[in-house]
């Protein structure tokens, strides 16, 4: 009789382990499933909201610095540090945008986790090939000026599209080889968004002549976006590719100087960007201030946006 019984006993009690499963609560099963994506971790949100786009809900992107903050002095806490080295992928800026994270994602691809650093895709622009110099003035100051910028590379390539397209296009790659994530058809979209939107940003500036394209910055952070759409740098109220340099007195007037003789219309302080500094200079110039966001992105959190606010900013600026 017990024989009999115990093959029925196996029986039911499989079917209320597959009943149990069956039956998962909705979140518990959402938490399995956001415990299976791999997580991706940028270290800046213009970068990440690139990323967020290309991945869609194929694996977790999580954001270090947060947007709004100054990437040029932030410091990773504790827990951004753990979320390095938890990992599948880390994507970074590069050229020494975030400097107080070096060590750490150093390390962490000791340990075996894969990087991808966007500025190893693009074409480098480097500050003070001669332009500095010759846009600065001529004598010790600006060969002061161009020593210490000279041949330095400039980080701040998302103000170029077509910079970030090639940027995504090697992350698609990066994902299918590392994670094996295929982001294929999402990739494919974005190419051609990345088209539409230069062609759009091109067809935006046609409105400002081109005697009129003339930049003045909070920093020397729109140097991409110079070279993409042809306008002339002349110069930056902090003359140094992080907002941590400082500035001297006789920085502020050779700027005052160079701003008046090249009538620029435009000043674009930027995050980072002493006030007082910006006020003085359009009180003793006569050129408007006008705030401009080259680090933030805007409410709707979209790259394609911010790059939208960005250059009508600057048209209008400029008209």
């Amino acid at each position: 009789m017990r024989t009999r019984l115990m093959p029925l006993f196996v029986l039911f009690i499989t079917l209320f382990m597959l009943s149990a499963c069956t039956n998962q609560h909705p979140s518990e099963q959402k938490m399995s499933s956001a415990a299976a994506l791999k997580k991706i971790v940028v270290t800046h949100s213009i970068l990440g909201s690139v990323v967020k786009e290309l991945v869609g809900n194929k694996a977790e992107v999580i954001v270090l610095i947060p947007n709004g903050q100054d990437m040029h002095v932030w410091e990773p806490s504790a827990k951004d540090i753990e979320a390095l080295y938890k990992a599948d992928l880390i994507v970074q800026n590069g050229l020494e945008l975030e400097a107080s994270l070096t060590k750490t994602i150093q390390q962490a691809e000791k340990n075996g986790i894969p990087v991808f650093t966007a500025a190893d895709y693009i074409d480098i622009r480097k500050v003070g090939e001669g332009e500095l110099a010759e846009e600065h003035g001529e004598g010790e100051l600006a060969e002061e000026h161009h020593d210490h910028e000279a041949g330095s590379p400039d980080p701040h390539f998302w103000t170029d599209p077509i910079a970030m397209k090639k940027v995504a296009a090697a992350l698609a790659s990066t994902l299918q080889d590392k994670l094996n994530i295929d982001t294929s058809n999402e990739a494919s979209s974005l190419n051609n968004k990345f088209d539409q939107l230069h062609q759009e940003l091109s067809q935006m500036i046609e409105k400002v002549p081109p005697k009129e394209r003339k930049l003045v910055s909070g920093h020397e952070s729109l140097g991409y976006f110079a070279d993409r759409y042809k306008f002339k740098l002349i110069g930056a109220i902090i003359p140094s590719l992080t907002t941590e340099a400082e500035v001297s007195a006789a920085d502020i007037a050779n700027l005052k100087k160079v701003i008046q003789e090249q009538h620029v219309k435009a000043v674009f302080s930027e995050l980072g960007t002493p006030k007082q500094l910006s006020e003085i200079i359009a009180r003793e110039t006569g050129a408007k201030v006008i705030e401009l966001n080259t680090h933030i992105l805007p409410k709707d959190g979209s790259y394609f946006t911010f790059m939208r606010d960005l250059t009508q900013t600057i048209v209008k600026g400029l008209q």
